[in-house]
């Protein structure tokens, strides 16, 4: 019998998929569990329909992370700190502290998307990289000064 799964289920699927699986084991387990519903002809079309507009919210999902990553393009953000004769900061320059920034200018960006590998420790222009989509990552140039 074949189910599609509503439901990632080890070592059988991932949730939308269409899988083959014995009689016992879809009727008694699956399908009850509501992990899957049995694949007939009406279930297959709903979920091809689920299917598109899922494909159609993530192409309208990168397009517009794709916008902002161009309107980012053209940002730099100046962010000034107490810094000592060597060009080294007191302190540091950390993922909320580019943030905030970036809330300043206009735009809302979660700190996790934020690829900063270490906190800034010295004075200087740093390209940033954020991931706005699992496809599209945009960079920020980031001028950290001396107050």
């Amino acid at each position: 019998m074949q189910v599609i799964l509503y439901q990632d289920v080890p070592n059988l699927g991932r949730a939308g998929e269409i899988v083959k699986v014995k009689e016992g084991y879809g009727r008694n387990y699956l399908v009850p569990r509501k992990l899957a519903v049995i694949a007939n002809p009406a279930n297959i079309k709903e979920l091809e329909h689920q299917k598109r507009i899922v494909s159609a919210k993530q192409a309208k999902l990168k397009k517009h992370a794709e916008e902002i990553a161009s309107k980012m393009k053209d940002l730099s953000l100046t962010i000034a700190r107490e810094a000592g004769e060597e060009e080294k900061l007191f302190g540091s320059v950390t993922s909320k502290d580019i943030i905030a920034a970036l809330r300043n200018e206009g735009f809302i960006i979660d700190r996790r998307d934020l690829q900063l590998e270490a906190p800034i420790k010295q004075i200087g222009i740093y390209d940033i990289p954020v991931r706005l989509h699992a496809e599209v990552t945009g960079t920020v140039k980031v001028w950290v000064v001396k107050k």
